[in-house]
């Protein structure tokens, strides 16, 4: 098991744009940094179950099921159809930034953020092709494989959720400037429009 190869290529991974960092982006900006931080838990608690099912061979036998398979692809591109129209609605409406809310509607949109990130991931085909697919590549096959596995996946989870929440963090900072209408306007135009043509392509593919 070689891990210095296995961080780079973890690197290249989690730093590549995709949905998980187009969903945070649309939470940072619509609500705020401490938005993004649930979305970033729930995408992360999403990768843990698909690398949990992955070691354990559920993901490999979802995968080798084409019916199945692209049934959790459709599913994907709808929810990722939704929430970038949901997104180009926001953009249109012109609405400001969500204000710090100590009412109990706070409770009700953390859960919203959280689930956000959650579903993203879990539906998200790719997520599954990655874990049975780039996994094995870095384990020696026989026994204790599955020990090696689990440790691959969690050194990955870890790489993953330290990007996001740096992410997420320098998000928010600049939130005071991405913020401005006219600025905000235009991210969440170009936030919807990948997320919708993620769904698009990713429904292609199914």
């Amino acid at each position: 098991m070689d891990l210095l190869p296995f961080l780079a290529v973890c690197a290249l991974v989690v730093l590549l744009p995709g949905v998980d960092m187009a969903v945070v982006t649309q939470q940072v900006l619509t609500h705020g940094r401490r938005a993004g931080l649930l979305a970033v838990a729930g995408i992360v608690t999403g990768s843990a179950v698909q690398a949990t099912a992955a070691t354990l061979g559920l993901s490999a036998l979802l995968a080798a099921s084409a019916p199945a398979f692209a049934t959790l692809k459709i599913i994907g591109a709808a929810y990722l159809v939704w929430l970038g129209t949901r997104t180009l609605w926001q953009a249109r409406r012109g609405t400001g930034p969500a204000p710090a809310d100590p009412s109990a509607d706070a409770s009700a949109r953390a859960g919203r953020s959280f689930r956000a990130g959650l579903l993203t991931n879990l539906l998200n085909p790719k997520i599954v092709v990655f874990y049975v697919a780039f996994l094995p590549q870095f384990v020696d096959p026989g026994a204790g494989a599955t020990g090696r596995t689990a440790v691959l996946a969690a050194v990955f989870l870890a790489v993953a959720t330290a990007w996001l929440v740096l992410f997420t963090v320098l998000l928010g900072r600049l939130r005071p400037v991405l913020a401005r209408a006219a600025v905000r306007r235009r991210i969440e135009q170009v936030t919807g429009v990948v997320l919708v043509g993620l769904g698009v392509r990713l429904a292609a593919d199914a």
